[in-house]
């Protein structure tokens, strides 16, 4: 790690255990600077050795010094007393020039790593770091938006419909990282005050089971309750508050909720994932939340197969990722 005191930001460089480097530095301005000491310890080689490679990339003109080294000061510490002075630094380009060239294990999980990502951008014309969007989420979707703008409307290749997909399932990409995680985390936003009564649900339920009876998509069985006014019980749950505040204090939250424990909890004898999804998106337009309308059928579909399918230990899990999709 260093700081300059010019600028006063930290870089890291650190090998994760896919291969990359990641590299952490002043991104406002768009630079990484190491030194080789930094270079040697990131792909666990001597400091000779990067010294030696610098040598031959600028004897072969693949890099100029003029563009890829930088004298930075830094004030390190030598028993009790700080000695400042400057220290050469290297830019990403010889980094990763470097990276291509060292002999060593990391290296090679480097290259490897590496070489993927240009395969995708070749093949693919994009590739996505769903952390770094997660970090920089505003400048990501303005970037997209931008390139958009850029892009012929008579393309072939379909660019403008990948970015398309990129920026619309922006905030999935960030969801499913940190589900990857376990850190995945509610993001209710719509909070405003809400009435809702076991009896409205059923109603809505019963006119949902008379529908597709009619139209021969349901059994007699379809919606019954097993015990009478299960649905009010999951609803007092739902809608259940404690000093004055709501236990789910978002609107999305709220429909998530009812969502799982209609489907977890079966009231019905048969037909508990139909009217649990039916409940959640009913809910949702009832309440008027943006987010419903992101909601079509597949992915109605999914998200009842996703809660019926889940372990009961995962329930947070699993609600916290459905409030993230309405985002």
């Amino acid at each position: 790690m260093y700081m300059s005191t010019q600028q006063k930001t930290t870089s890291v460089i650190f090998q994760a255990s896919s291969g990359a480097i990641e590299l952490r530095g002043d991104y406002a301005h768009e630079t990484i600077w190491a030194t080789q000491s930094q270079i040697a310890a990131a792909f666990e080689v001597d400091v000779r050795t990067v010294n030696e490679h610098i040598q031959h990339i600028y004897s072969s003109e693949e890099l100029r010094d003029s563009s890829t080294i930088r004298k930075i000061r830094i004030v390190q510490q030598e028993g009790i007393r700080s000695i400042s002075r400057e220290v050469l630094h290297y830019n990403l380009d010889m980094i990763l020039s470097i990276g291509y060239r060292v002999s060593s294990k990391r290296a090679t999980q480097f290259r490897i790593w590496a070489t993927k990502i240009l395969h995708l951008h070749i093949t693919r014309g994009y590739t996505i770091n769903r952390k770094r969007i997660a970090k920089n989420y505003t400048s990501f979707m303005k970037s997209v938006t931008d390139i958009q703008a850029l892009l012929p409307e008579h393309a072939q290749l379909d660019p403008k419909n990948i970015l398309d997909l990129i920026k619309e399932f922006a905030t999935t990409w960030v969801s499913l990282e940190a589900y990857d995680k376990g850190t995945v985390h509610p993001l209710g936003f719509t909070k405003k005050a809400v009435q809702l009564t076991g009896s409205e649900l059923t109603r809505a339920i019963s006119h949902l089971r008379r529908e597709l009876i009619k139209r021969n998509g349901a059994s007699e069985l379809f919606a019954k309750e097993k015990q009478t006014k299960s649905i009010e019980g999951i609803v007092g749950n739902v809608m259940q508050s404690f000093n004055g505040a709501d236990l789910y204090a978002s609107i999305e939250e709220k429909a998530a909720h009812l969502l799982y424990f209609i489907i977890k909890n079966h009231p019905f004898i048969d037909g508990n994932k139909r009217s649990g999804a039916f409940a959640f998106v009913w809910f949702l337009r009832k309440t008027g939340v943006r987010g419903g309308g992101r909601i079509n059928p597949a992915g109605l579909t999914a998200l009842a197969l996703l809660v019926a399918e889940s372990k009961a230990e995962k329930k947070d899990h699993v609600v916290n990722l459905i409030t993230q999709l309405l985002r």
